[in-house]
């Protein structure tokens, strides 16, 4: 992925106001992140913990969602997967849900999925991020259909939330 400023992150959301763009919370580490190695950036708000933020490039333009994510409510850690990179966690994927586009996000319709409740799919994909014993099955694809599958998920996911 491209590295991407504030500015570009804040006009490439598709399921909130402007208003609402302008004051979200975008990470101030930009610079820092591993972006060669990022299909999307994803981040959680600090000062709100069931806010979370995807960024991701189709045709070539950054598309950004806003979600919202689940409390798991009980403390039992069961191990869940993600629907984006597949892979499992003990306690760590949510269910992540995204506001409709337009006027059907308006009438209080979303869209959820399962994903990685650090956002850190691609880390995890590409070995970068370990989500302990048993995290990553076996396959027998390359890394690079791996990460085409996860683009793919991603994208799918997208499509829903801008259908």
């Amino acid at each position: 992925m491209k590295p991407l400023t504030e500015q570009e992150i804040r006009a490439a959301f598709v399921n909130c106001t402007k208003g609402e763009a302008k004051r979200l919370s975008v990470p101030r580490d930009l610079a820092d992140r591993p972006w060669d190695d990022l299909d999307y950036l994803g981040w959680r708000d600090p000062q709100a913990p069931d806010r979370a933020y995807l960024v991701m490039e189709l045709d070539g333009r950054p598309r950004a969602l806003q979600l919202r994510s689940t409390h798991s409510g009980s403390g039992q850690a069961r191990r869940s997967m993600c629907t984006m990179c597949l892979t499992t966690h003990s306690g760590g994927v949510s269910l992540m849900v995204a506001p409709k586009a337009g006027r059907a996000g308006q009438q209080g319709n979303s869209v959820g999925a399962y994903i990685c409740s650090d956002l850190a799919c691609s880390l995890y994909v590409r070995g970068k991020r370990d989500a302990g014993a048993g995290a990553r099955l076996h396959e027998t694809i390359t890394l690079e259909e791996k990460i085409e599958r996860t683009v793919a998920n991603l994208a799918a996911f997208l499509a829903k939330v801008t259908a």
